[in-house]
Protein backbone atom coordinates (compact mmCIF):
# COMPACT_ATOMS: atom_id res chain seq x y z
CA UNK A 1 0.00 0.00 0.00
CA UNK A 2 1.22 3.44 -0.62
CA UNK A 3 0.03 7.15 0.96
CA UNK A 4 0.32 9.89 -0.46
CA UNK A 5 -0.40 13.92 0.90
CA UNK A 6 -2.14 16.01 -1.50
CA UNK A 7 -2.42 20.03 -0.84
CA UNK A 8 -6.04 21.50 -1.90
CA UNK A 9 -7.33 24.49 -3.05
CA UNK A 10 -10.76 25.21 -3.17
CA UNK A 11 -13.52 28.11 -3.20
CA UNK A 12 -16.07 26.75 -0.55
CA UNK A 13 -19.36 28.79 -1.99
CA UNK A 14 -21.06 25.71 -4.19
CA UNK A 15 -20.09 23.27 -1.54
CA UNK A 16 -21.90 21.92 1.48
CA UNK A 17 -18.36 21.50 3.03
CA UNK A 18 -15.32 19.10 2.69
CA UNK A 19 -16.75 16.45 4.36
CA UNK A 20 -19.52 14.30 2.86
CA UNK A 21 -22.50 15.02 3.59
CA UNK A 22 -25.98 12.48 3.05
CA UNK A 23 -27.26 15.87 1.01
CA UNK A 24 -25.29 18.37 -0.89
CA UNK A 25 -21.99 18.50 -3.18
CA UNK A 26 -18.72 18.07 -0.94
CA UNK A 27 -15.09 18.83 -1.59
CA UNK A 28 -14.19 15.43 -0.15
CA UNK A 29 -16.54 13.31 -2.39
CA UNK A 30 -15.80 15.12 -5.51
CA UNK A 31 -11.82 14.17 -5.08
CA UNK A 32 -12.33 10.66 -3.81
CA UNK A 33 -15.07 10.35 -7.09
CA UNK A 34 -12.35 11.45 -9.39
CA UNK A 35 -9.45 9.41 -7.92
CA UNK A 36 -10.88 6.25 -7.71
CA UNK A 37 -11.55 6.71 -11.52
CA UNK A 38 -8.27 7.77 -12.15
CA UNK A 39 -6.38 5.12 -10.26
CA UNK A 40 -8.99 2.64 -11.10
CA UNK A 41 -9.98 1.63 -7.41
CA UNK A 42 -12.01 2.74 -4.46
CA UNK A 43 -10.49 5.74 -2.91
CA UNK A 44 -10.94 7.18 0.18
CA UNK A 45 -9.35 10.10 1.57
CA UNK A 46 -8.68 11.76 4.96
CA UNK A 47 -8.67 15.94 5.57
CA UNK A 48 -7.11 17.65 8.14
CA UNK A 49 -10.51 18.53 9.24
CA UNK A 50 -13.68 20.02 8.05
CA UNK A 51 -14.49 23.12 6.56
CA UNK A 52 -18.02 24.33 6.78
CA UNK A 53 -20.46 25.25 3.79
CA UNK A 54 -19.45 28.10 2.28
CA UNK A 55 -15.70 27.76 3.94
CA UNK A 56 -12.68 28.21 1.42
CA UNK A 57 -9.08 26.82 1.15
CA UNK A 58 -6.09 28.15 0.24
CA UNK A 59 -4.16 25.20 1.32
CA UNK A 60 -6.13 22.11 2.95
CA UNK A 61 -4.02 18.76 3.66
CA UNK A 62 -5.36 15.69 2.81
CA UNK A 63 -4.16 11.51 2.29
CA UNK A 64 -5.29 8.33 0.43
CA UNK A 65 -3.78 5.19 -0.01
CA UNK A 66 -3.40 2.84 -3.21
CA UNK A 67 -2.37 -0.06 -3.76
CA UNK A 68 -0.12 0.90 -6.51
CA UNK A 69 2.75 3.60 -7.02
CA UNK A 70 2.08 6.56 -8.81
CA UNK A 71 4.77 6.81 -11.12
CA UNK A 72 4.41 10.01 -12.70
CA UNK A 73 3.40 12.76 -9.87
CA UNK A 74 3.35 15.70 -12.09
CA UNK A 75 1.43 14.06 -15.12
CA UNK A 76 -0.80 12.62 -12.73
CA UNK A 77 -1.28 16.12 -10.77
CA UNK A 78 -2.25 17.45 -14.50
CA UNK A 79 -5.17 14.49 -14.71
CA UNK A 80 -5.98 14.83 -11.59
CA UNK A 81 -7.24 18.69 -12.03
CA UNK A 82 -8.36 18.32 -15.46
CA UNK A 83 -11.25 16.81 -13.70
CA UNK A 84 -11.46 19.03 -10.60
CA UNK A 85 -10.46 22.15 -11.67
CA UNK A 86 -14.25 22.55 -13.76
CA UNK A 87 -15.45 22.01 -9.26
CA UNK A 88 -13.23 24.97 -8.63
CA UNK A 89 -10.88 22.44 -6.99
CA UNK A 90 -7.41 22.21 -7.54
CA UNK A 91 -4.95 20.18 -6.27
CA UNK A 92 -1.60 22.05 -5.03
CA UNK A 93 0.65 19.16 -5.05
CA UNK A 94 1.24 15.59 -4.12
CA UNK A 95 3.50 13.78 -2.17
CA UNK A 96 4.86 9.90 -1.42
CA UNK A 97 4.37 9.41 2.63
CA UNK A 98 5.01 7.27 5.19
CA UNK A 99 2.27 4.43 6.00
CA UNK A 100 2.47 6.84 9.58
CA UNK A 101 1.75 10.34 8.03
CA UNK A 102 -1.80 11.15 8.60
CA UNK A 103 -3.22 14.15 7.54
CA UNK A 104 -5.61 15.12 10.52
CA UNK A 105 -3.54 13.47 13.64
CA UNK A 106 -0.36 14.59 12.74
CA UNK A 107 -1.03 18.16 12.31
CA UNK A 108 0.66 20.19 14.80
CA UNK A 109 -0.83 23.30 13.60
CA UNK A 110 -3.58 25.16 11.60
CA UNK A 111 -4.09 28.13 10.18
CA UNK A 112 -7.28 29.71 9.87
CA UNK A 113 -7.46 33.60 8.04
CA UNK A 114 -10.96 35.40 7.79
CA UNK A 115 -11.07 38.72 5.48
CA UNK A 116 -12.66 41.38 6.13
CA UNK A 117 -13.75 44.28 3.89
CA UNK A 118 -14.60 47.20 5.64
CA UNK A 119 -15.33 50.41 3.14
CA UNK A 120 -18.86 51.57 2.00
CA UNK A 121 -18.85 49.77 -1.25
CA UNK A 122 -19.45 45.95 -2.00
CA UNK A 123 -16.79 44.20 -3.15
CA UNK A 124 -17.81 43.04 -6.67
CA UNK A 125 -14.30 41.04 -8.07
CA UNK A 126 -14.22 39.48 -4.42
CA UNK A 127 -17.38 38.60 -3.75
CA UNK A 128 -18.32 35.77 -1.39
CA UNK A 129 -13.86 36.16 -0.81
CA UNK A 130 -14.88 38.53 2.68
CA UNK A 131 -17.27 39.77 4.99
CA UNK A 132 -18.58 43.48 3.78
CA UNK A 133 -18.95 45.76 6.88
CA UNK A 134 -19.84 49.29 5.89
CA UNK A 135 -19.53 50.68 9.47
CA UNK A 136 -15.65 51.68 10.24
CA UNK A 137 -14.27 49.72 12.33
CA UNK A 138 -11.63 50.10 15.35
CA UNK A 139 -8.38 47.89 14.75
CA UNK A 140 -6.97 48.55 17.81
CA UNK A 141 -9.75 47.80 19.92
CA UNK A 142 -9.79 44.79 17.37
CA UNK A 143 -6.28 43.82 18.58
CA UNK A 144 -6.67 44.75 22.28
CA UNK A 145 -9.48 42.43 21.96
CA UNK A 146 -7.76 39.51 20.04
CA UNK A 147 -4.88 39.34 22.83
CA UNK A 148 -7.58 38.09 25.17
CA UNK A 149 -7.96 35.52 22.86
CA UNK A 150 -4.72 34.03 23.16
CA UNK A 151 -3.53 30.85 25.66
CA UNK A 152 -5.27 27.85 26.86
CA UNK A 153 -8.95 28.27 27.39
CA UNK A 154 -12.36 26.65 28.21
CA UNK A 155 -14.06 28.33 24.59
CA UNK A 156 -16.98 26.65 25.10
CA UNK A 157 -18.70 30.73 24.28
CA UNK A 158 -17.65 30.11 20.57
CA UNK A 159 -18.51 26.74 20.25
CA UNK A 160 -21.55 25.27 17.89
CA UNK A 161 -24.38 23.44 19.53
CA UNK A 162 -23.43 20.74 16.88
CA UNK A 163 -19.67 20.80 17.63
CA UNK A 164 -18.15 17.02 18.40
CA UNK A 165 -15.09 18.02 19.61
CA UNK A 166 -14.26 15.85 23.12
CA UNK A 167 -13.35 19.16 24.99
CA UNK A 168 -13.50 22.50 24.76
CA UNK A 169 -10.66 23.56 25.78
CA UNK A 170 -8.39 24.88 23.35
CA UNK A 171 -4.93 27.14 22.51
CA UNK A 172 -4.61 29.65 20.47
CA UNK A 173 -0.66 30.32 19.91
CA UNK A 174 -1.17 33.59 17.83
CA UNK A 175 -3.24 35.84 16.28
CA UNK A 176 -2.05 38.15 13.81
CA UNK A 177 -3.93 41.34 12.47
CA UNK A 178 -3.21 43.20 8.76
CA UNK A 179 -4.77 46.09 7.35
CA UNK A 180 -4.03 46.90 3.79
CA UNK A 181 -6.27 49.82 2.67
CA UNK A 182 -9.69 48.52 3.48
CA UNK A 183 -8.72 44.86 3.88
CA UNK A 184 -8.44 43.60 7.06
CA UNK A 185 -6.73 39.40 7.42
CA UNK A 186 -7.26 37.85 11.13
CA UNK A 187 -4.94 35.04 11.19
CA UNK A 188 -5.01 32.15 13.89
CA UNK A 189 -2.70 29.67 14.88
CA UNK A 190 -3.97 26.38 16.76
CA UNK A 191 -3.16 22.86 16.67
CA UNK A 192 -6.89 22.38 16.25
CA UNK A 193 -10.43 24.15 16.90
CA UNK A 194 -13.72 24.23 17.33
CA UNK A 195 -16.95 24.18 15.28
CA UNK A 196 -17.33 27.82 14.10
CA UNK A 197 -14.91 28.54 16.59
CA UNK A 198 -13.20 30.78 13.99
CA UNK A 199 -16.32 32.61 12.99
CA UNK A 200 -17.44 32.87 16.35
CA UNK A 201 -14.88 35.14 17.72
CA UNK A 202 -14.69 37.03 14.47
CA UNK A 203 -18.35 37.96 14.85
CA UNK A 204 -17.35 38.54 18.83
CA UNK A 205 -14.03 40.89 17.67
CA UNK A 206 -16.45 42.84 15.18
CA UNK A 207 -18.76 43.24 17.42
CA UNK A 208 -16.07 45.09 19.83
CA UNK A 209 -14.77 47.11 16.11
CA UNK A 210 -17.84 48.56 16.17
CA UNK A 211 -17.85 49.59 19.98
CA UNK A 212 -21.38 47.88 20.18
CA UNK A 213 -19.22 46.36 23.43
CA UNK A 214 -16.50 47.47 25.21
CA UNK A 215 -13.14 45.42 25.97
CA UNK A 216 -15.20 44.72 29.30
CA UNK A 217 -18.06 43.18 28.34
CA UNK A 218 -15.50 41.11 25.11
CA UNK A 219 -13.61 39.70 27.91
CA UNK A 220 -16.98 38.76 30.16
CA UNK A 221 -18.10 37.35 27.06
CA UNK A 222 -15.04 35.36 26.29
CA UNK A 223 -14.94 33.82 30.05
CA UNK A 224 -18.70 32.92 30.57
CA UNK A 225 -18.34 29.78 28.65
CA UNK A 226 -22.00 30.43 27.66
CA UNK A 227 -22.45 30.57 23.90
CA UNK A 228 -25.59 32.23 24.59
CA UNK A 229 -23.69 35.46 25.14
CA UNK A 230 -21.68 35.31 21.83
CA UNK A 231 -22.33 37.68 18.83
CA UNK A 232 -23.82 36.40 15.72
CA UNK A 233 -20.89 34.29 14.05
CA UNK A 234 -18.87 35.79 10.99
CA UNK A 235 -20.45 34.38 7.42
CA UNK A 236 -18.89 31.32 6.52
CA UNK A 237 -17.64 33.01 2.85
CA UNK A 238 -14.90 35.08 4.74
CA UNK A 239 -13.12 32.55 5.77
CA UNK A 240 -10.09 30.43 3.88
CA UNK A 241 -8.07 27.14 5.79
CA UNK A 242 -4.49 28.91 4.62
CA UNK A 243 -2.18 26.01 5.79
CA UNK A 244 -1.42 22.73 7.86
CA UNK A 245 1.76 22.40 9.95
CA UNK A 246 2.91 19.38 10.44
Amino acid sequence: MHRYQILVEYSGTNFVGWQIQIKGKSIQKIIQIKLSKLLKQKISIIGSGRTDSGVHAIEQSAHFDCKKKIKDLDKFLKSINFFLNKSDISILSIKKKKLNFHARFSAKLRVYKYIIFNRFSRPSIEKNRGWHIIRKLDVNLIKKGSKKLLGTKDFSTFRASSCNAKSPIKTIKSIKIKVVKNRIEIQFKSQSFLQQQVRSMVGCLKYLGEKKWNLKKFETTVKSKNRAMCAPPAPAHGLYLEKVIY
